[in-house]
């Protein structure tokens, strides 16, 4: 499973014809990690660089590919936006920018980049983003 480096706007499209613009999916599981640690002697480590980096996994209800693992590098915001109780957790569609240098996700497609806090959605925003197809990964688990 070989990541796949976003560099410009016609990989973007490429990848969002691929992926059906998001329709149909949900977001499955996230995992955050920096390069900030604390050794065996208990002495931390930090980067002074933009060392945050997010994996996601998208799943959808569609074939070829049917899940993907976003894996945003350098990662400058990441707001989440938990759906409330008894609303579904369905992406009906998302958006997918890169605007100056920056990768932009943002779990719907109306999602405004000049008003990222004012709507009530999950975005992401980040220096370098990566996909993978990860299709075996379906289900619960």
């Amino acid at each position: 499973m070989n990541w796949n480096k976003f560099n410009n706007s016609t990989d973007i499209g490429k990848f969002m014809d691929l992926f059906g613009g998001f329709h149909d999916s949900c977001l499955k599981e996230l995992y955050m990690s920096t390069e900030t640690f604390v050794d065996e002697e208990l002495s931390m480590s930090m980067s002074v660089n933009l060392d945050t980096c997010v994996r996601i996994l998208f799943q959808r209800q569609d074939r070829d590919p049917s899940a993907i693992e976003l894996l945003f590098k350098g990662v400058t915001h990441f707001h989440i936006y938990p759906r409330a109780e008894n609303q579904d957790s369905i992406i009906y569609g998302a958006k997918l920018l890169l605007i100056e240098g920056q990768f932009y996700w943002a779990e719907d497609e109306e999602w405004q980049i000049d008003q990222p806090f004012l709507q009530p959605i999950s975005w992401i925003s980040a220096k370098e983003i990566y996909w993978r197809d990860v299709s075996p990964w379906m289900g619960k688990k």
